[in-house]
């Protein structure tokens, strides 16, 4: 059992770490100042509301290195603005683990903190150059993916070691012990701030917070780690449902079916009983439906956007819409091909249609790219008189082209592959999609 002094030097060594890094991190101000603190039987750890110590561990770290020390208190609060201990169920914990961990020290690494200099830096180093060359963008998710694959177990002792100073043992209590807080033998602080943290959402606003922070400010004083960014951004960017996106664009008209809305029984019935088999009313052959008639998808065949995810693009969105029965029996929806310039257009006016081209397309182009030619190609099609009632354009692009400055007379939404958490520019006019890579693939 530590004693009275040992635990006040143990939290003295905590608030001098805190504060070495407010003085160089103010962005992270309500990050690094949030949680409360109690003793446990581990080393150090935290799930979310608090960090857990072992007084022990934390003096024996700090008489080694002051910077160490302060490293692991940086290391444990950006686990919380990256989520890291929001887990799902089923995930190997190891691996998970030593994702965040590479992910937060990957970030420490850039940041380049005179207080936060390890003797494990420059071999902490070697690896992420060597992993960037497999994994872009060094998130977690996108290092678990590679590391379910491409990691041995003597390979996953080795870097546990390596990247690994804390225990993550908190943020799989809710398992074994029915959504309890971890047994802290002793509280020893609360929060520095009178802010309740103790979910999701919160730690989500938290990271919003600094990623506001990042923009306005962290650019222009040197602050900003890309990794850094791009984790944040994996936190707070906006998930978008496809299916629910689509449905937007749907268009209401007469459907010949028999509308159950609006058919009475009672007075149906009541005519063929009393009136020698005469309905009072006879049943509606049709019915108002939201479905799409008039359509554009354009596509960019620029080189940059590669020709598989162009076909697994459109048989995502056709699959969704024909699932959905989204489309009514007479359909003009044209499929157009542009690069700088129209290289095809497509006119698809039935499922079968749509089948048959799914079949036998080819990817034309793969020069630059400019959008303003497809909307310009749209713009003739209405003076001419190709559609009857256009309800949008989707544009499946990477997002580096030229947009048309003025907003056209119908909706647009421009869908991206998200490849790194990186937020592509569109127009003020236009909808902004994102969809993951394993969403895009979902239920091909």
């Amino acid at each position: 059992m530590a004693t009275d002094e040992v635990l006040r030097l143990a939290n003295d060594v905590l608030d001098i770490s805190r504060n070495r890094l407010l003085v160089n991190l103010r962005y992270m101000d309500v990050a690094l100042s949030i949680h409360k603190r109690a003793v446990y039987d581990g080393t150090i750890s935290t799930d979310g509301s608090s960090i857990y110590l072992s007084p022990e561990y934390v003096l024996r770290v700090y008489r080694e290195s002051r910077e160490e020390i302060t490293r692991i208190y940086l290391h444990l609060v950006l686990h919380c603005i990256f989520m890291h201990q929001f887990t799902g169920m089923g995930i190997d914990r190891r691996k998970w683990d030593l994702s965040c961990d590479i992910a937060v020290e990957t970030v420490i690494c850039e940041l380049n903190l005179v207080c936060t200099r390890s003797e494990r830096q420059e071999r902490q180093l070697r690896y992420i150059r060597e992993l960037r060359r497999a994994v872009r963008y060094l998130t977690a998710e996108k290092i678990y993916a590679y590391l379910r694959e491409n990691c041995s177990e003597k390979k996953l002792e080795y870097l546990s070691e390596l990247f690994s100073p804390d225990d993550h043992s908190t943020w799989y209590y809710h398992e074994t012990q029915a959504g309890s807080a971890p047994q802290a033998r002793e509280h020893i602080s609360g929060p520095a701030q009178d802010v309740k943290l103790t979910d999701e959402d919160q730690w989500k606003n938290i990271a919003k917070q600094i990623e506001m922070e990042l923009e306005i400010f962290g650019k222009v004083r040197g602050e900003a780690s890309g990794s850094l960014i791009q984790n944040i951004r994996a936190v707070t960017r906006e998930r978008c449902d496809y299916s629910d996106f689509l449905r937007q664009f749907a268009a209401t008209g007469e459907e010949m079916k028999v509308s159950d809305d609006e058919f009475d029984y009672i007075y149906y019935t009541y005519g063929l009983e009393h009136y020698r088999n005469m309905p009072l009313i006879e049943p509606l052959e049709y019915r108002e439906d939201h479905r799409i008639r008039d359509f554009v998808i354009a596509i960019d065949t620029s080189g940059s956007v590669a020709g598989e995810e162009v076909q697994t693009f459109l048989r995502k969105t056709y699959g969704i819409l024909n699932q959905q029965g989204s489309f009514f029996r007479d359909i003009n929806v044209h499929i157009v091909q542009c690069d700088a310039e129209i290289q095809s257009d497509e006119v698809i006016t039935c499922t079968e249609d749509f089948d048959r081209y799914l079949e036998t397309m080819e990817i034309r182009g793969l020069g630059g790219t400019d959008f303003r030619p497809v909307f310009t190609y749209v713009d003739r099609l209405i003076h001419e008189g190709a559609f009857t009632d256009l309800r949008g354009l989707i544009y499946f692009t990477d997002g580096l082209g030229r947009f048309p400055e003025t907003k056209p007379p119908y909706r647009t939404a421009f869908v991206f592959v998200d490849d790194g958490y990186h937020m592509p520019a569109v127009p003020v006019w236009a909808i902004r999609v994102l969809l993951e890579q394993d969403e895009l693939h979902e239920g091909i």
